[in-house]
C-alpha cells in the first residue's frame, strides 16, 4: 500500500487556504468541545454557545420539538434555530446551567 504524499500535501494546502480566506476564524471553529451553537430570537437571531448536556433536559427538548415544527430540518441561519424570544431562552438556559 503506497501513500501518495503529494495529494495529502495538496489537500492540506487547500484546507489552510479555505480556512484563511476570511480575516476571522469560521464561527464553527470557536466552539469548545462539549458545546454547540444555536440561534435564538423571534425577529433578529442571536447566536449562543451552550453545553451539549442541555439536550437531555425536557424543557429544551420541547424547544427542539417546536423548532422542528416551525423550520423542519431547513434552518434559516444554517444552524440550529430556536423559535422563542431571547429573554425566554436566556432565562431557561440559566436555570438549566447551560452557560
Amino acid at each position: 500500500m503506497a501513500i501518495r504524499m503529494p495529494r495529502i500535501i495538496q489537500a492540506r494546502k487547500i484546507l489552510k487556504r479555505s480556512l484563511s480566506n476570511g480575516s476571522t476564524t469560521p464561527a464553527s471553529m470557536d466552539i469548545p468541545k462539549g458545546y454547540f451553537a444555536i440561534y435564538v430570537g423571534e425577529q433578529e437571531k442571536k447566536r449562543f454557545v451552550v453545553s451539549v448536556s442541555l439536550q437531555s433536559e425536557p424543557t429544551f427538548q420541547e424547544l427542539l420539538h417546536q423548532a422542528e415544527e416551525e423550520y423542519g430540518y431547513n434552518h434559516p441561519m444554517g444552524g440550529l434555530t430556536i423559535p422563542c424570544s431571547e429573554d425566554v431562552f436566556t432565562d431557561l438556559a440559566s436555570r438549566l446551567g447551560a452557560f
